[in-house]
């Protein structure tokens, strides 16, 4: 059951709360071994910590949308592939719902007791996917085609970014140009490492960035609270981060507006979780986790209402992540992969 549309009515809180207690497994693990012990009680007297220093509430920011397309003329034939967003703009966003911070602070504990991966400057970080999107083409007619696209890929990224890496896919191997320091829309593993541990300072970070690009008075129509979830979203999927950093992140994610929950959500491969979502132009951007696990299993994108990327429910995007982890040379399969 979706505990929320997002466009039609609030979420039950409740409700919410009861379901996702129901789908996931107990925060404690009787058989928990010493150094895991020893992570969850650190983590659990930083939260301690944290919740006991005063704080300032972030000013209230509106969430507006946007409908960003790609279009290539080949043939006389016009492409466009879907991306987030919409094209009007939206009412203010309610904060993140209960639930939601509650399943973002369970998957955070298990981020950080994740043991730390001794990761060297000459290493790659790697990512396998699997995936698909829409896409609409126009023939002479005037008819509009809705095709899928599949997308499977494997990337390596140099670790501190100062050499290129290699993307392989279906079309074969093709070199990536050096990121030098990255950004936060093309992490290196280098930079991910350097970000706040602190998720209030991470997001004031992030949202700086989103600001400058998608805030007021800029010619974007997404707004910065979309653009954070999204970045986040993007952060960390890209690259399996320091387990500090991880857990920062998924905090941070609870202090947007608008985030929710959704009990049921499958990813590009067919594995079924629990989502932490957010609503935007008509879309719903779904991160998907394990239930047992809460391993971060991939994303997606769920249109709400008919159009002519699809009908309600349909996906626009979906992409699921296979393997990750560090290896030592572009092309090589890492012998020890991140399990979150």
């Amino acid at each position: 059951m979706i505990t929320d549309s997002g466009d039609r009515h609030a979420p039950d809180e409740h409700s919410e709360r009861r379901n996702l207690m129901r789908l996931l497994p107990p925060p404690t693990h009787p058989d928990m071994g010493l150094d895991r012990h020893r992570a969850s009680k650190e983590f659990l007297l930083n939260e301690i910590d944290r919740h006991h220093r005063p704080s300032t509430p972030a000013p209230g920011r509106r969430r507006r949308l946007a409908l960003v397309t790609a279009v290539a003329a080949v043939a006389g034939v016009a492409v466009v592939i879907a991306t987030q967003g919409g094209n009007a703009p939206a009412e203010k966003a309610p904060p993140a719902t209960a639930a939601s911070v509650q399943l973002l602070d369970q998957v955070a504990q298990v981020a950080f007791s994740r043991p730390q991966t001794q990761v060297r400057d000459d290493q790659y970080s790697y990512v396998k996917t699997v995936g698909h999107s829409v896409s609409l083409s126009e023939g002479s007619g005037g008819t509009m085609q809705r095709d899928i696209i599949t997308e499977n890929t494997e990337q390596w990224i140099a670790v501190d970014g100062l050499r290129p890496g290699l993307q392989r896919g279906t079309g074969g191997d093709k070199q990536i140009p050096a990121p030098n320091g990255g950004a936060l829309n093309s992490p290196t593993y280098k930079l991910l490492a350097g970000l706040p541990t602190a998720p209030e300072a991470l997001l004031k970070q992030i949202y700086a960035d989103a600001d400058l690009n998608h805030g007021s008075g800029s010619a974007s129509t997404t707004g910065p609270d979309q653009e954070a979830f999204v970045t986040i979203g993007d952060l960390l999927r890209s690259s399996a981060a320091p387990p500090q950093v991880s857990a920062a992140l998924y905090r941070a994610a609870g202090h947007i507006p608008g985030v929710m929950t959704v009990d049921d959500a499958v990813d590009a491969a067919g594995r079924h979780g629990v989502a932490v979502a957010r609503v935007h132009g008509g879309e719903r951007n779904e991160w998907i986790f394990d239930k047992q696990s809460l391993r971060l299993l991939g994303e997606r994108t769920i249109l709400l209402k008919d159009g002519p990327w699809g009908k309600a429910g349909d996906e626009v995007t979906s992409i699921a992540i296979v393997a990750r982890g560090v290896a030592d040379n572009p092309g090589q399969t890492p012998t020890t992969e991140s399990n979150i």
